[in-house]
């Protein structure tokens, strides 16, 4: 399949991408959701923005940055209860709406290269409903930071290690979700950096010390009022009480069983359940090997293509065989995945992932406010969770065989790659 120049098409995408989400960004979504950022909203507004952690914040300092802008902007803020008023709803589903414009960008400078294949991309992340629903219509803020771990592909393949190293940290200290994508980049950096000189070492200090710098620096405005302390207890919280089961209507192997052994209750992970192994460790461990492998991918062939698929394979692998998971948590796959879109491979596991994430998303909605058109539970249910398990270990094999395949070296070892079948690796250094 060749895409030489992206036509008329792209525009056309573009229009109906802003066309999706102008329509939505009126709708009352994710009702829930919404309300609980409109108290984070207010407290940030009537407290001031160092005090943000006094409220049970599960997200990190960029977010509560992004929401300290939408108090200055709108004075409403001080008084809303929950997100009623229109002009609230519209600023809360802003920031990720307008991500989602930043990452169709982000996709198409990757493939610049080759501009029908770059246009293609774009048109994914612009037109995808699993980015629009997540975003313009549930009012939630995946997008953001997936777009920092995107900005960080971009100056990772560009050999920009010390600004990719920012926007990875600031990715994480957006969303503590980011955590299993580090792995892939921290692959990436010791097999393009090396570590066995003190020259190596010195460089990889560095990085080390980039992260800790822009780490202070996020947190600086919270420090004074104990925030770090406080935002580390509000995720113990969550992790430990308020969202401590197997499975939160994720479509992954422990929704199996829920469904298959618990009739479809919730039930907790830290009940044992291999010897003194408790779910959450078991799933600690699955993750933490099938990670290693996607690491050693990465290590073994450092290109932009298989940074692309390690990143899709590393979100999908915490969501498949993490405990405590929500159905929103494969996000940054979809993502990621976008940049291998004239890959043949890469595209059939895209669109697989596609249908079944975008129908998690829906019926795990449904029964409160969309009608019930969708049942999270039952046989579809479990059809999607064993779709996505089978996705999951398809993603980690495709890494494994891309890192297998030869490639030219450098004189320092280093595989190059600009010819692996993706627009991706034509950005590379």
């Amino acid at each position: 399949m060749r895409m030489q120049r992206p036509g008329p098409w792209l525009g056309l995408a573009i229009v109906v991408g802003v066309a999706i989400r102008v329509a939505l960004l009126p709708t009352t979504g994710y009702a829930d959701d919404l309300t609980q950022f409109v108290e984070w909203v207010r407290h940030i507004a009537n407290s001031g923005l160092p005090n943000a952690y006094d409220a049970p914040l599960s997200f990190g300092p960029v977010m509560a940055f992004v929401w300290g802008i939408l108090a200055a902007i709108d004075p409403a803020f001080r008084t809303a209860l929950d997100a009623s008023d229109l002009g609230v709803r519209i600023l809360l589903k802003l920031p990720g709406t307008l991500a989602d414009f930043g990452l169709a960008a982000g996709v198409w400078y990757a493939l610049r290269a080759r501009p029908g294949w770059a246009a293609a991309g774009a048109a994914v992340i612009l037109l995808h409903p699993a980015i629009w629903f997540v975003s313009a219509w549930w009012g939630q803020y995946e997008s953001i930071f997936a777009l920092l771990v995107l900005v960080a592909y971009l100056f990772a393949i560009a050999g920009r290690d010390a600004l990719a190293v920012v926007a990875l940290t600031a990715a994480l200290l957006t969303k503590p979700q980011v955590a299993p994508l580090v792995v892939p980049f921290a692959a990436w950096f010791l097999a393009r950096i090396g570590w066995r000189s003190p020259a190596s070492l010195g460089r990889l200090a560095v990085l080390a010390v980039v992260a800790l710098v822009t780490t202070a620096v996020l947190w600086l405005p919270f420090v004074a009022a104990g925030g770090p302390a406080k935002y580390l207890a509000n995720l113990a919280t969550y992790q430990n009480d308020t969202y401590s089961v197997l499975s939160l209507n994720a479509w992954n192997l422990w929704w199996l069983v829920q469904e298959l052994f618990a009739g479809g209750s919730l039930v907790g992970d830290n009940q044992p359940f291999i010897g003194p192994l408790t779910f959450r460790v078991v799933g600690f461990l699955l993750t933490g090997l099938l990670l290693l492998a996607v690491g050693y991918g990465v290590y073994r062939r450092p290109t932009a293509r298989t940074l692309a698929l390690a990143l899709g394979a590393a979100a999908l692998v915490a969501f498949a065989f993490l405990t405590t998971m929500h159905e929103r948590y494969a996000y940054a796959a979809v993502v990621f995945l976008a940049l291998l879109v004239d890959d043949r491979r890469a595209r059939w596991i895209a669109l697989a992932l596609g249908v079944v994430f975008s129908l998690n998303l829906v019926g795990a909605a449904s029964k409160l406010y969309l009608g019930g058109i969708l049942d999270v539970t039952g046989p579809v249910g479990i059809a999607g969770a064993i779709a996505m398990v089978a996705l999951t270990l398809v993603l980690v094999f495709e890494v494994l065989r891309t890192s297998g395949a030869g490639a030219a070296t450098t004189g320092g070892g280093t595989p190059l790659d600009t010819s692996a079948g993706s627009g991706a690796a034509t950005s590379a250094v």
